[in-house]
Formats: structure tokens, C-alpha cells, sequence
């Protein structure tokens, strides 16, 4: 049976927002076609819906659909609400997430993460939201651990994106994390989408606009990717774009939202990610070519980045 994901559309939605998932875990489908999840739109009442477009919308189902759901989606909805003055769920939306079930996995895109810390559902807990929001978040919310920095944040049964297009970039994580890379990646490719994003919301903060003839850390990075299975030193990236250490460091963070360290393990446990999958590569060799050095350092790098061991992703994920 299709994992049953349910989109809570509430007055003021984007329909960009709320169209996100219907699109990204449509998409997701077995070798052979079929789907692998089954996407429902609800409303806090069934029928129209209003946008902040100059259009509406209208949900064939109201909050009871909720009680069904595998995972339910919050997007962002911008009409004013008592969530936005002082931080207080309304009456309607509270009863809607009484329907939503204990197991239930819960997703908030945008400013949709506002209803859920309202709920108290992100107490304690790593969250993210739109930068522009991210002030208010943290006056209404101090009890949630927020980081506007970065895209998404996974935190189990609980998940937050950024702004609008992050949304994207969550619902993929969300399919990679459910049925492997090699899904997400025909998903992202049906939908002409990158399959991930380097870096965070920093690279998308207002900032002064860089010189056009400014050098930037592209090629390094490019080179990098090439060579992932080498030892790489920061001194070694830096000179390789004739720059500083320093300098280097700074306009790397500036373009790619982390550190020049926290990139090169992104990408090599992205690489062993897709070795562990569709390769017969043994343990060894994967950490090898991924520039590891060895199966130990692999295996923490794994269970840090997701929870789990290099061979315990290979039985899941294994295409």
C-alpha cells in the first residue's frame, strides 16, 4: 500500500507551497511506475480555500482526511491568525490536529512551522523556518531550538523547511530518506529539479551583491568532486583557487552556506550513499573511493549524517 501523505491547506496558503508535495512525492514512483506514495489535499472544511494569489483553490476533502495520513504536510498560509499575533493555535486548527495520529510523521514548509510549534509540537526541539520569519519565530517560540541557517532540518518524525522552493529540497530528502537515492533522483530528474542543494538559507539572505569579476570557490569545489577518494586540505583547496586560507574559508562559507570541511564530508557520504546502493562494492573499498580512508571513519560519518551503518543503509536502500 502507497504511503499516505495529507497536505493541510489553510486561507492564505501559497499554491506554489501547497502544490510542492503533490508534485515531488507524485513523482516518486517504483523502476516499473508505480507510486509509491498516495498524496491527499484537505482544508480545515471541505471546498474553497483562499490563496494569496488571486485565485482560490478548492479541497475535495476536510480535517477527518487528516486521520488517515502516513504523513501530513503543513505549507505556510499568510492570512493573519492568532498564531502570528501572539503565538496561540486557533480553535479550528487545533481540533484539525487532534485528527492527526501519534505515529503520524509531521512536515511544515515555510512558515507552516509557526502552526506547529504553536501546538507545542516543537518544543525542545530543531527546527527551521523562513529567514525573513525567523525573528518572529524566536519572540513567539523561545522554546524551540530554531536554526535559520539552514534548508531543512530532519528531527525524526518531526521536519521543517525553509522558505517556499526549501520545500522542495525537504519532500526529496523526505523520499530519499523513505526509498533510497536512486528514487529521489528520477523523481527530482521528472521534475527538472536538482536532486540536492549545497549550503543553506545564508546564500539567500540579503546581502551586498559581489563584484562581477570577483573570484569565486566554484572550481575548487568542482576539482574536489573529483577527487573525493584523496586525503583533501583546506591549504590545498585554497591554493588551488589562489587564495588564503582565510580567504578561502570566508567566501566558501559566503557561497555554499557551511564550512569547507562540513562540504567535503556532505558530499562524501552522498557519494558512499550511492555506492552503498548500486554498487557491489564492499564496505572497504566504498570508503575508499570516498575518500573516508577507512571503514571506521565511514561508519561514524553515517551514523551521524543518518542514523544509521553503512551496512544497515544497504539492506534498506539496496535498489
Amino acid at each position: 500500500m502507497a504511503h499516505r501523505v495529507v497536505v493541510l491547506a489553510r486561507h492564505g496558503v501559497i499554491p506554489f507551497e501547497l502544490s510542492i508535495p503533490a508534485r515531488i512525492f507524485g513523482s516518486a514512483r517504483t523502476a516499473d511506475g508505480r507510486p509509491l506514495y498516495d498524496v491527499r489535499t484537505c482544508g480545515l472544511e471541505q471546498g474553497t480555500v483562499r490563496t494569496d494569489a488571486d485565485f482560490d483553490v478548492v479541497v475535495p476533502h476536510g480535517p477527518e482526511a487528516l486521520t488517515t495520513a502516513d504523513t501530513v504536510v503543513v505549507p505556510a498560509s499568510y492570512e493573519t491568525t492568532s498564531i502570528s499575533r501572539d503565538g496561540t493555535l486557533p480553535d479550528d486548527l487545533a481540533a484539525a490536529f487532534d485528527r492527526i495520529g501519534r505515529t503520524t510523521r509531521l512536515v511544515s514548509i515555510c512558515t507552516g512551522a509557526f502552526a506547529l510549534a504553536a501546538a507545542g509540537l516543537l518544543d525542545g526541539r530543531p527546527a527551521t523556518t523562513h529567514w525573513r520569519s525567523s525573528d518572529r519565530f524566536a519572540q513567539l517560540f523561545p522554546q524551540v531550538k530554531l536554526d535559520p541557517d539552514v534548508l531543512f532540518v530532519d528531527d525524526g518524525d518531526i521536519l521543517t523547511s525553509a522558505g517556499v522552493a526549501a520545500g522542495i529540497d525537504l519532500c526529496l530528502h523526505i523520499v530519499r530518506r523513505d526509498f533510497g537515492t536512486a528514487v529521489a533522483t528520477r523523481a527530482a530528474r521528472r521534475c527538472l529539479v536538482p536532486p540536492w542543494r549545497d549550503g543553506g538559507q545564508a546564500q539567500y539572505v540579503d546581502q551586498p551583491v559581489p563584484e562581477p569579476a570577483a573570484v569565486t570557490t566554484a572550481d575548487a569545489r568542482r576539482w574536489a568532486l573529483e577527487h573525493l577518494d584523496q586525503p583533501l586540505t583546506l591549504q590545498e583547496l585554497a591554493t588551488r583557487q589562489a587564495m588564503s586560507v582565510r580567504t578561502f574559508t570566508r567566501r566558501f562559507r559566503q557561497e555554499a552556506g557551511v564550512s569547507p570541511g562540513q562540504w567535503l564530508i556532505q558530499q562524501r557520504v552522498d557519494r558512499a550513499r550511492h555506492l552503498l546502493e548500486d554498487s557491489d562494492l564492499t564496505v572497504d573499498e566504498v570508503a575508499r573511493r570516498c575518500g573516508f580512508g577507512t571503514p571506521a571513519s565511514m561508519r561514524q560519518h553515517l551514523r551521524a549524517s543518518l542514523g544509521v551503518s553503512p551496512s544497515g543503509y544497504r539492506r534498506t536502500f539496496r535498489s
